[in-house]
């Protein structure tokens, strides 16, 4: 791969170590974010605690959608401003750099989820994950509000069925958006970049554990790599290399927690020829071995 593995992922809000100029944040933790399907909260749950304003950040493996009920205020979705207000919807993809500022008692609910289980849910030849691929403010409709509480609905339970309930309903409402985003005037303009991008993204799906270099890649959609990392750095806020990396680790993340495979084994289904090199790169990308990764996950399922 290009140059060496970068570390894709802070964790989390109470880090101790200086501040980047984007704040990588992770609401529950770097493993505790994949034991449950989703996680859901009220806007104003989190937003009391932080005057009902959050500076610009980005999620590096979340994925949100927010619905306003009541109220409003600004969004700020990688440097564009956006008026809020009652059903209002917010799609913030995975490292979309975003910010609000709520007016005070506003209500609404926020739905986050892993990009581990968004894989699972969404069917990339579908067209789906490439719309919602897209930051925006969208307007919100009454089957997204029917989806979003019938999820915290089932979210606050734990009757039989409730991850694959969770999922579906999950999926209900990412279609949804979907759709009101591939209705929008803002996100109908098929430019060059956002294709180039797909394709990108296409192709990594048929060859990350073919480890293709950046050069490699490049060649098969006839851009310079220099190009491809300009990119993808802007739409994802990293460089070509990290985004390959990141969709190799997320692979492991899935496997290391929803599969009781042996390390070495996941790291042979993933092409690496040493499983010592498969976990020196996942833990310079996490910062944590396989071994203790996996150990936490089970240890917070417990």
């Amino acid at each position: 791969m290009e140059g060496s593995v970068f570390v894709l992922y802070k964790s989390n809000m109470r880090t101790k170590q200086a501040k980047p100029a984007i704040q990588v944040y992770n609401l529950f933790g770097e493993h505790g974010d994949l034991p449950d399907v989703v996680h859901c909260e009220t806007i104003a749950a989190r937003s009391v605690l932080h005057d009902w304003t959050f500076s610009p950040h980005r999620h590096a493996r979340l994925h949100q959608v927010l619905l306003i009920e009541r109220g409003g205020g600004r969004a700020t979705l990688d440097g564009r401003d956006y008026p809020l207000g009652p059903m209002r919807a917010i799609n913030v993809p995975v490292g979309s750099v975003h910010g609000f500022a709520f007016d005070r008692g506003t209500e609404g609910w926020v739905l986050t989820i892993a990009t581990e289980v968004l894989d699972e849910t969404l069917m990339p030849s579908e067209g789906v994950t490439a719309v919602l691929a897209q930051p925006a403010v969208i307007r919100g409709t009454p089957a997204m509000r029917a989806a979003m509480k019938q999820i915290f609905t089932e979210f606050a339970g734990q009757h039989f069925g409730r991850a694959h309930l969770l999922r579906s309903l999950a999926g209900t409402l990412f279609g949804l958006v979907a759709r009101e985003l591939s209705n929008d005037r803002h996100t109908r303009d098929p430019a060059a970049k956002a294709d180039l991008l797909q394709r990108f993204h296409d192709l990594i799906e048929q060859h990350y554990s073919g480890h293709w270099t950046v050069a490699q890649y490049a060649d098969a959609l006839s851009v310079t790599p220099t190009h491809l990392s300009r990119v993808a750095r802007a739409a994802t806020g990293h460089s070509a290399s990290r985004v390959i990396v990141n969709r190799i680790v997320r692979e492991a993340r899935r496997n290391l927690v929803y599969t009781n495979m042996p390390i070495s084994t996941i790291a042979y289904a993933l092409g690496f020829k040493d499983p010592a090199y498969f976990s020196r790169v996942y833990a310079t990308a996490t910062g944590f071995s396989p071994r203790t990764f996996r150990a936490q996950v089970h240890g917070a399922e417990r």
